[in-house]
């Protein structure tokens, strides 16, 4: 009887051996992307480069409710850090200041922090200071802001005691004279003798995020293109006027994509498109890709001609969501 089993058994097993296995379809295969491959981008830059910023940027903090306590700080016994993977910022779009309705939350006046109460600006115009800022990023990536946007630390954005949510502001190193523009979401920096916290996109634009801190002027911008007036406190000489905000980086007659967020889940992905779909946006695509060994989910808008793309930044803009970034195709 034994020896029949095991008969039967080898037999079984030879039919296994000799059924052909079907390969996988390519766009089930990890790390292949519904669309289309990654490509380099403008300038012959090795998609390796891209797929390192993409890395830098996904959210690796669970953010809870408890971690955060109503008139303190968030989660004070957690450190904060820059990401893992180095940030490129080339291809970041810097915000464009127009004119927005005030949020919807965070500008409350007065309000305290720490004990100690701040009252809120009614209008940004005429507001330049000089000062000391910082940076802050992975620990509050992915969280929400006062304002109740998601934080992005590579966007260009920032958080002030005092301006009105939403504000654009121009940051300039006075050791080095370089600048960004910024768009103020957030409230903070709650350290005693600092003006400005900065995202870690804004930090690596100004070198910040070698140096954690530098001293700044930080100077409101309207739509008008008007500047704001001397600086407030200091009793210096205002700096010249600063240079216009560089067009985005999507002039040319080739074809672009908008990338609005890589995400570890699936469903957090779902819901951008979705939000995206439900203004109005066309073109939006959830792909699977490969980052460092991890999946992640992308949000992505086309490929567009370079007029298109940038009508649909400022749309994304205007959802509340992070600047996105720009791929040449």
């Amino acid at each position: 009887m034994s020896r029949a089993l095991a008969l039967l058994a080898l037999a079984l097993l030879a039919g296994c051996a000799g059924k052909p296995v079907k390969p996988p379809a390519p766009d089930a295969r990890e790390g292949v992307s519904h669309r289309a491959a990654a490509k380099p981008r403008a300038g012959g830059e090795p998609a390796a480069a891209v797929a390192a910023t993409q890395a830098a940027c996904l959210q690796v903090r669970e953010h809870r409710d408890e971690d955060y306590t109503p008139g303190g700080l968030y989660a004070p016994g957690v450190s904060d850090s820059a990401p893992e993977h180095a940030l490129d910022i080339s291809g970041l779009v810097e915000p464009t200041p127009r004119r927005e309705p005030p949020a919807a939350y965070g500008n409350r006046s007065p309000y305290t922090v720490l004990g100690k109460s701040y009252r809120v600006m009614p209008s940004a115009d005429g507001y330049v200071e000089r000062g000391v800022a910082s940076w802050y990023g992975q620990k509050f990536h992915g969280r929400q802001t006062s304002s109740r946007e998601v934080y992005d630390m590579c966007s260009f954005s920032a958080a002030h005691k005092t301006l009105p949510l939403p504000s654009y502001v121009r940051v300039t190193h006075l050791d080095t004279g370089e600048s960004v523009v910024v768009r103020v979401n957030d409230r903070g920096p709650f350290h005693s003798g600092r003006i400005i916290d900065l995202s870690y996109a804004a930090a690596v634009k100004l070198g910040l995020d070698r140096t954690g801190t530098a001293r700044v002027e930080v100077r409101a911008l309207t739509p008008e293109g008007g500047d704001a007036g001397p600086v407030l406190g200091a009793g210096s000489t205002p700096m010249p006027p600063p240079r216009a905000p560089e067009p985005p980086p999507v002039a040319g007659s080739g074809r672009h994509v908008v990338q609005v967020g890589a995400y570890r889940e699936r469903d957090n992905a779902r819901r951008i498109a979705r939000q995206l779909e439900d203004a109005g946006i066309d073109g939006v695509e959830v792909e699977d890709a490969r980052v460092n060994g991890d999946k992640v989910w992308r949000v992505r808008v086309g490929p567009l001609a370079a007029e298109a793309a940038a009508t649909v930044i400022d749309r994304i803009r205007g959802l509340g969501l992070p600047s996105p970034r720009v791929f040449s195709e």
